[in-house]
This record gives C-alpha cells, sequence and structure tokens, in this order.
C-alpha cells in the first residue's frame, strides 16, 4: 500500500480528539489548496478515512461546513460526499473499521451528530469564554525577532481565537523607544505569517498615548496616583522594604505641577515618574505603588519625538486590552505574581474586568531566550544576525532546517497551563520525526538532520 495512504489512515483519528481538531482541520486545508484528492489523482481509502472521522464527528464538523473557515476542505469533503455517496459505506466497513481507524460512522452519522458535544465547549476552556465573543491579542514587543517562546503565545492565541470563532489582534507594545524599531515590527509581522497566523487586525499601543496620558492625569487628580523624584536606586530599596516615599503625600496641585514638567521634558521633569498609589504594605511587591510613566527623550520609531514621556507595560497593558474588547489575557505563569497588580489597575480605572488565562513559559535547554540577551550576540557580531541558524528565533529555527507544520504542531502539544519543564531540541527532533504528519514524511528537511 502507498506509504501516504498508510500515514494519512494514521493521521485520520485526529479529527476525534476534540484538543487537536483545529489544528487538524487547518493542515489538510493548506495541503488541499491545489489538490483534489489527499493522494493521487483519484479516491483512496485515506480521502475515506479523512472523510469518515470529520463525518462523524458530528455538530462541531457541520458549524465549520456552514462557516467560511477551511475553505479547502469543506470543498473536498462536499466533493466526496456528492461523488461518492453510494459506494462511501461499503467502502468505509471494509477498510476503515476493519483497520480501526475510527468507527465506521456511514450507519450511525445521524444518531453520532445528535449525541456530538456543542462546539462552544472545547476540551481546553478559557474562563467565561463565549462562542464568538471571544477576543484575544498577541502583544510583542518590537524590541527583537520572535523565538520559539513567542511562538508558544502566538499560536495559543490563534488556537483560542479559532476555538471560540473569536478574534485576535496583533498590537505591538511600543511603549519603550530605546530598544525598538520599524525592523523589528517587519520580522514580527513576516514571523506571524510564517507561522500561519490569520489576525483581524494590528494595533500599536503608540495609538493611545493620547487617552493613557489622560487616565494618568484623571488618576493624579482622584488621589490614585502621585509625580515621584525618588532616586532609582532608592525608589528600588524602598518597594522591597515596604517604605513609602516621601512624595506619596504630595497635594494634587504638586503632583499636576510635576506632571507637566514630565511632559515637556524639562530637567526637572527628567527627575520624575508617575507612580500608582496602592498599597506600600502588601507582601505582593508588584501592587507596592508600581511605576505607571517615565521620562525618555529617544524618539520613536513611528512617532518621532512627539512626547517625553511614555507608560510602562504595567500601566498601558490593561488599560488597552480593556480599551480594544480583548476578553480574555493570555500571559506566562511567570508574571502570576502581576496578575493581583493587572486587576487592581484596571479597577483604579475604572474599565471593564478582562479575564488572565496563564500558560506555562516554553523554555529549552542550553537556550537563551532573553531578546536582551541574544541582542547583545547580534551587537558584537557573535553571530551573523538574528536569523543565524544558531538562534532559537523563527527565522533561526526555519532557516535551521526545521519545518514551520512541524514547529507549529510542537508548540500546540505545549498549550495546556499546567505543561511545565525544559524540552531538549534533540527530543523535540527526534519526536517530531517519528510522529510527522502524512505528505511531510520528515518535520525536518533532509540536508539538515544536526538538529
Amino acid at each position: 500500500m502507498n506509504w501516504q495512504v498508510v500515514e494519512w489512515l494514521q493521521y485520520a483519528p485526529t479529527f476525534l480528539s476534540g484538543s487537536e481538531f483545529e489544528v487538524a482541520c487547518s493542515f489538510i486545508d493548506g495541503y488541499l489548496t491545489s489538490r483534489t484528492f489527499l493522494v493521487g489523482h483519484g479516491l483512496t481509502i485515506a480521502d475515506i478515512a479523512v472523510w469518515s472521522n470529520l463525518a462523524g464527528i458530528g455538530q462541531r464538523w457541520e458549524s465549520v461546513r456552514k462557516s467560511k473557515k477551511y475553505q479547502n476542505l469543506v470543498r473536498w469533503f462536499n466533493s466526496i460526499d456528492a461523488g461518492y455517496k453510494e459506494t462511501l459505506n461499503d467502502a468505509v466497513v471494509a477498510h476503515v473499521g476493519k483497520r480501526g481507524i475510527g468507527k465506521s460512522p456511514a450507519p450511525n452519522l445521524k444518531e453520532k451528530v445528535n449525541d456530538s458535544k456543542d462546539p462552544s465547549a472545547p476540551e481546553v476552556d478559557l474562563p467565561g469564554a463565549k462562542f464568538g465573543e471571544v477576543a484575544v491579542r498577541f502583544a510583542p514587543e518590537p524590541s527583537g525577532y520572535l523565538h520559539i517562546g513567542h511562538a508558544k503565545a502566538a499560536l495559543l492565541n490563534k488556537y483560542f481565537a479559532e476555538r471560540y470563532q473569536g478574534r485576535l489582534i496583533v498590537r505591538f507594545d511600543d511603549t519603550n523607544p530605546s530598544k525598538e524599531s520599524n525592523e523589528f515590527v517587519e520580522n514580527v509581522l513576516k514571523d506571524i505569517e510564517t507561522m500561519g497566523i490569520k489576525y483581524d487586525f494590528v494595533t500599536y499601543t503608540s495609538d493611545y498615548f493620547p487617552k493613557l496620558m489622560e487616565m494618568a492625569e484623571s488618576l493624579i487628580k482622584q488621589g490614585k496616583a502621585y509625580v515621584d523624584d525618588t532616586p532609582k536606586e532608592q525608589m528600588r530599596s524602598e518597594r522591597m522594604d515596604g517604605v513609602e516615599s516621601k512624595c506619596r503625600n504630595n497635594t494634587v496641585g504638586e503632583n499636576l505641577s510635576l506632571w507637566k514638567e514630565m511632559i515637556n521634558g524639562s530637567e526637572r521633569g527628567m527627575q520624575c515618574c508617575v507612580r500608582g498609589k496602592l498599597d506600600m504594605q502588601d507582601p505582593n511587591k508588584s501592587l507596592r505603588d508600581p511605576v505607571y510613566y517615565r521620562c525618555n527623550t529617544d524618539p520613536h520609531h513611528r512617532i518621532g519625538s512627539k512626547y517625553k514621556i511614555y507608560p510602562t507595560y504595567d500601566f498601558a497593558c490593561p488599560f488597552v486590552d480593556a480599551l480594544e474588547g480583548v476578553t480574555h489575557a493570555l500571559r506566562s505563569s511567570e508574571y502570576h505574581d502581576r496578575n493581583a497588580q493587572y486587576y487592581r489597575i484596571l479597577q483604579d480605572m475604572g474599565m471593564r474586568r478582562v479575564e488572565i488565562y496563564e500558560f506555562s513559559r516554553l523554555n529549552m535547554v542550553y537556550t537563551l531566550l532573553s531578546k536582551r540577551k541574544l541582542l547583545w550576540f547580534v551587537q558584537n557580531k557573535k553571530v551573523e544576525d538574528w536569523t543565524d541558524p544558531r538562534f532559537p528565533t523563527i527565522q533561526g529555527i526555519v532557516r535551521r532546517g526545521l519545518k514551520v507544520e512541524a514547529l507549529i504542531q510542537f508548540i500546540l502539544q505545549q498549550r495546556l497551563p499546567n505543561k511545565q519543564g525544559n524540552n531538549d531540541w534533540v527530543k523535540l527532533a527526534s519526536e517530531l520525526q517519528n510522529g510527522s504528519m502524512a505528505v511531510e514524511r520528515r518535520p525536518i528537511s533532509p540536508e539538515r538532520w544536526y538538529f
């Protein structure tokens, strides 16, 4: 039997796994872009196996058929259904049933449709999610190229947006002009395209700078924020020890005066920052009056030197999440202690609640995933550039020979929130090579089997 047919027979039951349904649909939809059948130029057992498993899913598949998603897959399914209906039942019983490639669905198809689970109840749930109303965002900082760790965040957002038929926003968190550039923006978008991620629109935190400044000033007037000129090292020490700043009880008038100095970028203003007035005695140190705004005279890659002040990530992220209608903010569990801060800032701003969904950080043994440290290698000419095949960047990994499909498959295997531990590159390559899908027999290009 043709080896491609065998691999499709092995792959067909993937649709029956709720967590893999969307991945399988996306993969086969792309494969069928210029094909009428899965193998060769005529109907084979491979087509029947995949068709029967899809048909047996029931309501979830029917919802996909009625939507505009996976048009190549739906076209193929409908063609098989219309052109081979008379022989389909016999073929399923004779070939698919004997091989255990799913159950023979034809005799009980109506029952399976009626008994199937609602598509709005995915195996991995988002808290409080409603089918068709979910909005998630992938918010990279344009301070480097995307690496395999960012790929996990990006693909998880894609996964849930498709799972709930919701929206995916790509937002550049461009609040630090000293580290950001248009080169990084362009290559992040390139990496997103490489991973096959389709988003609804692209935004920038800098789009909301005027509104963020208005919010900061409003909090100052409400007594929920203040301007502090404490030296950086002293401020860090006081936060660690729970000591209130001497500026914490400044009057609103004093704070507004210093705020204007910051906006103007004056010598006096450059000595200051805006801090939230939260709780300096809270055991969670992220709630000890975090910095909301700081001065920076470096030109911004999009808006030049218009501003001398920039919001911190802690201040801007919850505000823009709420403003853009994000329902669920996916965050790495390494920032768990900052969740309370996120919710408290939203509360002080008087904005709606955004649910946080945590996922584990993706770690690879003997691998640097710090953009700051990777940048050092680039700037000091230790590597060719960000696409060096020794780098864990998306472009470096692809250049090294790993197939994009294999990378996506690996990342989605890590999506559960309790999936912890370090991953080994050699083990990754070995597992993917042994369990690769049909069509691409090897997840790594043959000339690069040195992982």
